[in-house]
Formats: C-alpha cells, sequence, structure tokens
C-alpha cells in the first residue's frame, strides 16, 4: 500500500510540474516565413485583400455592425466563444500589438500578453499565410482601421476547457508545420494557377478548417490534399460542411467556371449557399478577383477523388428516381403519402416537380448537398426558419425563402425533409420527429434563435 500511495504521490507531482510548465515555460514563435526588409510595406489595397481573403470581417464585425470591432459569439461544442476586438484601439484592440505580436497570433494562436487562443480562430490554417501578407495585414488594421473602444465580454467556458494552458498541449498535436510549399512542380500544366488555388484554400481562405473532418480532440484531419481526408466534409454548428472531394460531390460535378461563379455570387445554375457559407460569401469570396476564383476552382478540382462517396441511407428508405418523382407529383393523387404531399404544398411552386428549381434563383433540390448531407441540420432548419440569398455585387438582390417552422409540426417537417432526401435520385437517410424537435429547441436555445421555429 506505502508503495502504491508513493507512486500515485510521483504521478500527482509530476502532473504539476507539467501543468507549472505549460503555464510558465515561454512559446516558441514561429518566425517570419520569408525574408523580407525591414522597411518592406505593402502595395496600395494588398492589405486589405489580404484581410478580405481570410474573411476577417465575418468573425470580427461588431454587434451593431461597427468594422472588427468583435463581440459577437463564435458557437462551439464547449460554448460561445467571442470574437475580440481587431481595430488599432490600444485599449480594447491590438493597437499595442507588435508585428512580431501579430505574427504569433496568426501563426502560433498566441496573443500578445502569451495567453493561448482558442481555436475558433483558425491559425491552424493561417500557419500557412506569406509573410507578405501578415505585413499586408498587419499594415492593414493599423493603418487603415478605425479603432473602435468595444469592450468584448470575455469568453468563459466550463472547466476544465476555461484552463487555457490546455490549449498548448491541444496545439503540440493539431497544428502542422508553418508555411506553404507549392505542391505542383513545372511539369504540371497550369502549375502556377493550381498553386495560388492551393494557397487560397489551405492557407487564407482556410477551407479546411469547417469542410476537414475532426478526430476525438477536435484537429483537423489534414491540412493539404496529400492528406486523404483533407476538404472530405466537416460539422460546424450542426451544419454539414460537404465534401468537396470525392466523385459525385458539387465541385466535382459543376464546371470550374459555376464553382467560380457560386464563390463570387452564392448562387449558380445549381445551388444557393446556405448555413455558415452565407457569411464567407457575403463578406470575403464575392471580393476576390477573377482570377483567385478561378484558381480555387481549378484546385478543387485537380484534387477530387476518383471514388465515390457511399450513401449513407437506411435500407429502409426507399429512393424514387426523378421520372419516378415527377409522376407522383404530378398525379397528385389525394392518397399520396404525406412527404409528397406536402411538397406539393409548400415547395413545388419555386423548386418544381423536377426538384430543379430555377438557375440562380430557386436552388435544385436534386443532388444538393444540403439536403443529402449525413447530418440533416442544414435542411431542417431551412424548413424551419426559411433562407436568405446574401446580397452580391453580382447579384445585388436578396432572396428570401420563408419559413414553415410556424406552421408545420415536428411530424410534418420530418416527413417533408425524408421526402425531398429520397426524391429525384437522392438517396440519404430518413429524418424523425425528434431529430426536427431536437434542432427547433437547438434553435429556440441559440442566440440567433429566431420565432419562425416556435412549433
Amino acid at each position: 500500500m506505502i508503495k502504491l500511495l508513493r507512486i500515485l504521490a510521483a504521478l500527482a507531482l509530476i502532473g504539476v510540474v507539467v501543468v507549472l510548465l505549460l503555464i510558465f515555460l515561454p512559446h516558441h514563435l514561429t518566425e517570419p516565413q520569408e525574408d523580407l526588409a525591414a522597411d518592406w510595406t505593402p502595395e496600395e489595397g494588398q492589405g486589405e485583400y489580404a484581410m478580405i481573403l481570410g474573411d476577417c470581417a465575418g468573425c470580427h464585425i461588431g454587434a451593431d455592425g461597427t468594422p472588427f470591432a468583435g463581440g459577437q459569439p463564435i458557437d462551439s461544442p464547449l460554448g460561445p466563444i467571442y470574437a475580440s476586438n481587431i481595430t488599432p484601439d490600444p485599449e480594447h484592440g491590438i493597437g499595442e500589438f507588435s508585428l512580431d505580436d501579430f505574427r504569433a497570433v496568426m501563426y502560433d494562436g498566441v496573443d500578445e500578453e502569451g495567453h493561448d487562443l482558442y481555436p475558433a480562430m483558425p491559425y491552424a490554417n493561417y500557419r500557412k499565410l506569406s509573410e507578405r501578407d501578415i505585413r499586408g495585414l498587419y499594415h492593414y488594421f493599423m493603418e487603415e482601421v478605425e479603432p473602435s473602444s468595444n469592450e468584448v465580454t470575455e469568453t468563459s467556458l466550463m472547466f476544465p476547457f476555461n484552463m487555457r494552458f490546455g490549449i498548448r498541449m491541444w496545439k503540440w498535436v493539431a497544428l502542422s508545420d508553418p508555411g506553404f510549399e507549392p505542391p505542383f512542380g513545372d511539369e504540371v500544366e497550369n502549375a502556377e494557377m493550381l498553386n495560388r488555388g492551393a494557397y487560397l484554400v489551405e492557407g487564407p481562405g482556410h477551407c479546411g478548417a469547417c469542410h476537414t473532418p475532426r478526430n476525438l480532440i477536435f484537429a483537423q484531419k489534414g491540412f493539404t490534399a496529400e492528406d486523404s481526408e483533407f476538404l472530405t466534409g466537416g460539422v460546424i454548428d450542426g451544419w454539414t460542411a460537404p465534401d468537396l472531394r470525392q466523385e459525385g460531390t458539387q465541385p466535382q460535378d459543376w464546371d470550374q467556371v459555376e464553382m467560380a461563379r457560386f464563390l463570387a455570387t452564392g448562387r449558380n445554375a445549381h445551388a444557393g449557399v446556405s448555413g455558415e457559407m452565407e457569411l464567407v460569401v457575403q463578406y470575403s469570396t464575392q471580393y476576390w478577383t477573377e482570377n483567385d476564383l478561378l484558381a480555387t476552382a481549378a484546385y478543387l478540382d485537380e484534387i477530387g477523388h476518383d471514388v465515390a462517396r457511399e450513401s449513407d441511407a437506411e435500407d429502409d428508405v426507399p429512393s424514387l428516381s426523378e421520372e419516378e418523382t415527377v409522376t407522383l407529383l404530378g398525379d397528385a393523387d389525394p392518397e399520396m403519402a404525406l412527404g409528397p404531399r406536402l411538397y406539393l404544398d409548400n415547395c413545388n411552386a419555386c423548386h418544381f416537380s423536377d426538384g430543379r428549381g430555377a438557375a440562380n434563383v430557386f436552388p435544385q433540390l436534386a443532388g444538393n448537398a444540403t439536403v443529402t448531407a449525413p447530418v440533416p441540420r442544414g435542411l431542417v432548419q431551412t424548413i424551419l426558419e426559411g433562407a436568405e440569398l446574401p446580397s452580391t455585387e453580382a447579384y445585388p438582390y436578396k432572396l428570401r425563402m420563408p419559413g414553415f417552422g410556424w406552421r408545420l409540426s415536428d411530424e410534418e417537417v420530418a416527413e417533408l425533409a425524408t421526402f425531398v432526401r429520397n426524391a429525384w435520385g437522392n438517396d440519404a437517410g430518413a429524418v424523425t420527429a425528434a431529430d426536427v424537435a431536437g434542432i427547433r429547441s437547438a434553435i429556440e436555445d441559440s442566440p440567433e434563435g429566431h420565432g419562425e421555429a416556435a412549433d
């Protein structure tokens, strides 16, 4: 017994020493990834464009619309994490940050006082940013952004996640090596364009933060196309961020011009943007240059897998072909099942009996990634609350789909969702009334909850 107690005491002592080292040992910060002259300055507009590529505005906008004033909650499995004030205000913003402080935030997730930042900020992806973009960003925020004195609510997660030294341990296993390595050599046709696309997707665009699955410690399962699970689909705020690589997925079925148009406008002939991607289009990709949009589309096309994704549908859920669905809806038999009857009453006027909708106006439901997602949160939330395509320079008008949560019960939403997930050749799992009830409750409990979802 005494020997066992000694072993336990030794282990406890080792644990205390490890914790103290995590708290007090200075961070090893990442060096600049490019040698630039000390007096190097960005060209006019370069820093602002780097900000647009990184989608900084989407998360850091103030509640009153003040650019970069912060304060908006970012939902996480551990609780809300509040976006920081990144204006050059010296007290509540980053006005006292040196260039080295700023680089440490972007590369290492460490603030100017040495505190580890929660990975709601995608520094795991920003580690690939070039030094030119880092310096451009620093110049933009310090010299071109108006300071705001907005004091952001301090993030306070439950124990033990409020102990930030644990994040340091997480980083040891979750972060990849810093710097961007162009994956395509000169022997590859359009290598320069593809490498630009790779940089945008892997680095500033931080596409993998949403579209790559995560492991048990919430680390990304890959940061480059060499990792087989990179961009093969993830989950954010309960919505499925679709697979971008496997055969049969939208980016692999669309041509590159359609993909670029989707990023620029939030819509194309096949789909409309939804979920968190609405903010990405609104604040970021609509302002990308045409060359960068096409480079991104080319890169996504290049890294596609040749293996078709497996269906997530249960064996007892029948899938109807497009012809069978059109015939069923066209007959409008009063004795038809509840799901297609609800579709005729609520959806057919815009999405039509063939499920193809109208190009650039009403998204098609056949083969739609939100409709057939393994997790049906996106589809169900759209039925309950509606959806809105963002206003963009190319399409300034907003298109709003009304929500039906106020008049459809959980059972009815489940029947409708199950029908569209298995019509026109779609093949996805059934949605239950319990699924809908859980999603409805989550919407009502969220800070952005809307009354339309009320039962």
